[in-house]
């Protein structure tokens, strides 16, 4: 390591993981009111905490006049399996998936509830599945953003306006942080801790009013669990959002959402959140345009994610190792820079292709960025060397 030296500037925070990720600068949990703790949800109080976090979510992203905001259980993995079960089997559904969670979704819908019209579009990490072919007189369901992958859907223009079908996206690490047409999305779900870097547990479901029909006139052919129940007696069960969880939440982790949406609230709403972002991807782009051991998992500029930053190895003399040194790269890289307090959990996603992810949400600071990148030519000139010795 003597013949490297190291960078003269850290970031001030070391947090780059994609979840739960960063907390807000300046966070202290002196910061989060406390009254409502040890109090019932029910409460009014309790209710009127919900209430808020719904509100304030419903204001800052400008969702539509009709659209619904409800706090679900099991983060939004929660939220997405609650849409799944309770709204398909109406029509025949297109399944889309380039990462794992998406592929997780399409095992739920072949495998759990076992329907008979699914149409499977999938595409390897780093690339889209052809988007001209989904049909949307069907039911179409997509990540917006494949947070192991770092791709994303590039905008909505595909999207068809006349659609007969419901959307359901999956926005857990694009919402707040990428611009969604909200006129072409039915179901979205996300969860508090990936860019309000809330903390975990909790998902969030945004239905459009045809989701709400779709809810009311559907009846799923299989037993729905407690869990997943949005209706009572063909009617929506509207308390849900309304305050009113299915289950008991963490008040402390509502707490915790309010506070980060108030903050977002003081840099300028969702156009203060995209464009931390976007600077974060800016400073990543700068520096990948340089590097010579380094590119984007993304194949198309456009598809690349601007919050989970999937980076991959292209030296030449990397991609001449057999698999397993290929592999122990980028978690050498992650080791050392742990080490050394300037980054932590940034090795790939464990089912993507070896490489680093690093978290560019809007909590995550541009002067952190940029002093994160001269460390990565550090830890991989020092990785590159160890096994070059051997």
């Amino acid at each position: 390591m003597a013949n490297f030296p190291k960078p003269a500037n850290r970031p001030a925070s070391a947090n780059f993981s994609s979840g739960p990720c960063k907390k807000r600068p300046g966070w202290s949990a002196d910061a989060l009111e406390t009254e409502v703790l040890g109090r019932s949800h029910r409460s009014p109080l309790g209710k009127a905490r919900l209430e808020e976090a719904i509100d304030r979510t419903h204001a800052i992203l400008n969702l539509p006049e009709g659209y619904l905001v409800g706090v679900v259980p099991a983060s939004d993995t929660g939220a997405v399996e609650m849409a799944l079960w309770s709204m398909l089997g109406a029509r025949g559904v297109d399944m889309l998936a380039w990462e794992s969670f998406g592929s997780t979704w399409v095992t739920d819908v072949l495998k759990q509830l076992k329907l008979d019209d699914v149409r499977v579009f999938e595409a390897d990490y780093g690339k889209l599945p052809d988007l001209a072919q989904v049909d949307f007189d069907r039911d179409v369901v997509f990540t917006w953003n494949g947070t192991t992958a770092g791709v994303r859907v590039p905008n909505g223009d595909w999207i068809a306006d006349d659609r007969k079908g419901l959307t359901f996206c999956d926005a857990t690490s694009a919402i707040f942080a990428m611009e969604l047409p909200w006129d072409k999305l039915d179901v979205v779900t996300y969860s508090w801790q990936k860019v309000l870097g809330g903390e975990g547990g909790h998902g969030v479901i945004i239905l459009s009013p045809r989701a709400v029909e779709r809810l009311e006139s559907h009846v799923p052919a299989w037993p729905m669990p407690k869990i997943f129940r949005m209706t009572k007696g063909g009617k929506l069960i509207d308390g849900i959002f309304r305050g009113e969880t299915i289950n008991t939440p963490s008040m402390l982790v509502v707490e915790d959402a309010i506070d980060a949406l108030k903050w977002a609230e003081e840099i300028g709403g969702l156009a203060g959140l995209l464009s931390r972002t976007r600077e974060n991807r800016r400073l990543l782009d700068e520096w990948l345009a340089k590097s010579d051991w380094a590119a984007d998992l993304a194949e198309k500029p456009e598809t690349a994610s601007n919050t989970s930053m999937c980076i991959k190895i292209v030296d030449p003399w990397a991609l001449a190792q057999d698999a397993k040194i290929q592999a122990s790269l980028p978690k050498r890289i992650s080791q050392l820079l742990d080490g050394e307090k300037v980054a932590y959990d940034i090795n790939g996603y464990r089912d993507a292709p070896p490489g680093l992810r690093i978290w560019g949400g809007a909590t995550v600071e541009s002067s952190d960025i940029n002093a994160l990148l001269p460390w990565l030519d550090w830890a991989y000139a020092v990785a590159k060397a160890e096994i070059a010795d051997r």
